[in-house]
């Protein structure tokens, strides 16, 4: 991808392209001892894959990045020059990688993708949580080869949470058969600012109630399909007019205001069972004076969403190559920082191999404990658990996902919604 690809990503929606680096290879784990078949961690498929991580691999699960090309074995520059292993497969070996995210550029047609996530799998240590951006509407990764189904600002004027429930059953009934188990949706903000240039139609609306009602519905559709929903942009996203792709946003909502306004969709989305839920490059200042923008705030991610709202699954950084998030701290301080505050899953940084020797370095040196390693790692390997993944490497089937990916069934529910 050259340079004009780049920007595009780097610009779209929620997560962006990477900018160049100098890579630091990361040290070769040392080859992990067998765990005796007596031991409790044995008989517990986390417990046993935990065991068997090295520190490499454990920092290696928490990373989620944009990789270049059409198949796994696709010889990239772009992927030479930032990640130094010049495809797919490699990288992924290279770093021991938790996830990867798919963009348009990923995408030919169905058979190539059901080959390249296929693909991707083998080449991982343990299997890789898939993702992408399929918010539907304005936001829609996928939309070469999925159903077009409407967006959420169309969803929400039916009033009817059956639609919602129904249309994300049906986009992750989609997803689930290209081999992506993991959906960047739905859009739990209020869009309490008609001027916010990031949000807009992507929010159910400007009214908690409703925005809650919808949401709720959403994750109980994907759960349905099996696949794993992200509430986003927590603490919220919606009272803004300013993008955090391209600048720092400040909320000056109240701890008060923030429970009427921003948090009721994230407490219904928990409520639902959702299993993940991303952070914003925001500064909330009455929620934490630092004046670090919440994916960087314990204050906000562990004090709040985790010991406030309950929240147990996993945390998802919104991209980390983001200008939102890169205006105080270089890309390796930032990644730590994520961790610090509490977040489990550091999609797309800038400059990888920095921010994943940057990580690696707090491990060796106790800056991030082993405990709040393994506090994460455990997370994500429960998740990548619930949906079966470490039962047995994940195949996506070509002939399922001819039937399923734009079935009748589902370009008339599309077309149902006014």
């Amino acid at each position: 991808m050259g340079t004009t690809g780049i920007l595009v990503i780097a610009l779209a929606a929620c997560s962006g392209g990477g900018g160049s680096a100098t890579v630091v290879p990361p040290a070769q784990p040392p080859a992990s001892s067998a765990v005796p078949s007596s031991t409790p961690a044995q008989a517990d498929p986390v417990k046993r894959a935990l065991s068997e991580l090295s520190v490499q691999e454990k920092v290696g699960q928490l990373f989620m990045p944009v990789l270049y090309g059409t198949a796994a074995d696709s010889v990239s520059g772009e992927n030479q020059a930032r990640y130094g292993a010049q495809t797919p497969a490699k990288v992924i070996d290279r770093y021991h990688l938790g996830g990867v995210i798919l963009f348009p550029a990923n995408i030919k047609s169905v058979d190539q993708v059901v080959k390249l996530n296929n693909d991707m799998q083998k080449a991982a240590d343990l299997p890789l949580l898939i993702a992408t951006d399929q918010e539907n509407g304005p936001v829609s990764r996928m939309s070469a080869l999925m159903t077009p189904f409407p967006g959420a600002a169309r969803i929400a004027a039916t009033k009817d949470v059956k639609v919602s429930r129904a249309v994300a059953r049906a986009t992750g009934e989609e997803l689930r058969a290209l081999g992506v188990n993991l959906d960047f949706a739905p859009v739990a903000d209020v869009n309490i600012d008609p001027r916010n240039p990031v949000i807009g139609e992507r929010a159910f609306g400007d009214r908690p109630a409703e925005v809650s009602r919808m949401v709720a519905a959403a994750v109980k559709g994907f759960n349905d399909a099996g696949v794993i929903a992200t509430a986003k942009h927590f603490p919220g996203h919606g009272d803004t007019h300013v993008d955090s792709h391209t600048g720092l946003p400040v909320i000056d909502h109240t701890r008060a205001q923030w429970k009427r306004l921003d948090a009721p969709p994230f407490k219904a989305a928990i409520g639902a069972g959702v299993e993940a839920i991303m952070s914003a490059h925001i500064v909330f200042p009455k929620l934490d004076p630092s004046g670090d923008p919440a994916t960087l705030s314990k204050p906000i991610l562990t004090g709040l969403l985790r010991q406030e709202l309950g929240f147990k699954g996993v945390i998802s950084t919104d991209a980390l190559n983001m200008a939102g998030v890169r205006e105080k701290y270089g890309d390796g301080e930032v990644a730590v920082r994520a961790v610090l505050a509490g977040a489990d899953l550091l999609l797309m940084p800038y400059d990888l191999p920095k921010a994943y020797n940057a990580v690696l370095a707090a491990a060796k040196s106790g800056r991030i404990s082993e405990q709040r390693l393994d506090q994460s790692v455990t997370r994500l390997l429960k998740l990548k658990q619930a949906r079966g993944l470490l039962a047995e490497p994940p195949v996506a089937s070509v002939k399922e996902a001819a039937k399923v990916v734009r079935s009748p069934a589902h370009r008339k529910l599309a077309a149902s919604v006014p």
